[in-house]
């Protein structure tokens, strides 16, 4: 199985380097591609300076738009699968591996890395948003999926198609409801994740209350009409 890992990154200096490091020392199988999404700070530069595989969006354009140009790239490259991996050195690379088999050895589609099954246990705002839209994804497409706010995921060929030519699609827990409607098959692994290892989220408690709104809206009214 040819992977790449798509690594979107936007204001990642103080991570970027040890993330794609920790990547290739863990998995020299897997092929990677970081996305600048129109970083202000020294991200280019550093990706330009440790010769990194990387390319640059002129302005920033969000996850989705990046993560799309990712999959525009592997499947004019004919990759097999492509993981979804944090810039931030949130996601352990050793977990890449699993996924592969657990792709495979389920004939899946998607494979998402659960913090719930590892036993981690949500906390905070994020925690119950986490949970409401699990709850919204079992009501509506009728699956269980345990972590849907979970970033590390893998896809396969079909998808890497569907989210490189397809309108209005990102990787974000309103699309995998649409996807289990569709008729693809979803699995979890478990998985333990660290802490942020460098910068500062933009998810503070008024962009966490947001994003869980869009999603909700989106997994109840909106993904009936895409």
């Amino acid at each position: 199985m040819r992977i790449l890992a798509v690594i979107p990154a936007y204001n990642e200096e103080e991570c970027i380097k040890s993330t794609v490091s920790s990547l290739v020392e863990a998995c020299p199988q897997v092929d990677y591609l970081v996305i600048n999404d129109g970083s202000k700070d020294a991200t280019p530069i550093i990706c330009r300076q440790e010769g990194f595989s990387y390319l640059s969006l002129p302005i920033n354009t969000k996850l989705a738009s990046a993560f799309q140009t990712g999959m525009k790239y592997a499947c004019r490259n004919g990759y097999d699968a492509v993981v979804q991996f944090d810039a931030d050195g949130q996601h352990l690379p050793e977990y890449i591996g699993i996924m592969a088999d657990a792709m495979e050895s389920n004939d899946a589609d998607v494979v998402i890395a659960s913090r719930l099954l590892a036993g981690e246990k949500p906390k905070g705002a994020r925690g119950l948003g986490s949970r409401l839209i699990s709850f919204l994804i079992r009501i509506t497409a009728r699956a269980k999926i345990t972590d849907p706010t979970s970033g590390l995921r893998m896809y396969n060929r079909k998808l890497i198609k569907f989210f490189a030519t397809e309108f209005d699609t990102s990787p974000e827990p309103d699309t995998i409801a649409l996807l289990v409607r569709k008729g693809y098959s979803v699995v979890e692994i478990p998985a333990v994740m660290r802490e942020r290892q460098g910068g500062e989220s933009y998810l503070d408690l008024p962009h966490v209350i947001g994003y869980m709104a869009r999603m909700c809206t989106s997994i109840v009214l909106f993904q009936w009409l895409r």
